[in-house]
């Protein structure tokens, strides 16, 4: 019996493969076993970094409420927590980006979470 190799599909698997590897330099585009190796690094890579990238981002946007905030008399906590009480419902994106491009409306959210805290300690007192 003759001995079947499977020529056609192992040939487009190893095609794919290094399609994928197209844009990388020198062995790792044109041999096999450097390419798998390559992309197998490379996706790993961009699955983790997709999670950095949102994680770097949160933080950049919350730096730039506290600097907004503490620039009008106010930390981000307390800007957090003046704006839960007034029930608005900003996330840190759109808040960073008023913070930054339109400061005379986030300067009312700021007189608004003070305002907000402050009736909240006459309450409690």
């Amino acid at each position: 019996m003759p001995r079947a190799t499977n020529a056609p599909a192992s040939r487009e698997r190893r095609k794919r493969m290094l399609d994928k590897a197209k844009g990388f330099r020198g062995r790792r585009s044109k041999l096999f076993r450097y390419a798998k190796n390559a992309i197998m690094k490379a996706e790993y890579w961009s699955y983790r970094d997709r999670k950095t990238r949102k994680r770097n981002f949160r933080n950049l946007w919350i730096g730039r409420i506290n600097a907004a905030c503490r620039a009008n008399g106010l930390t981000y906590s307390r800007f957090i927590e003046g704006l839960a009480a007034i029930g608005n419902q900003l996330d840190r994106k759109v808040l960073a980006d008023m913070a930054v491009s339109d400061e005379a409306a986030f300067l009312t959210l700021i007189n608004k979470a003070k305002s907000a805290l402050e009736s909240k300690a006459a309450k409690a007192a």
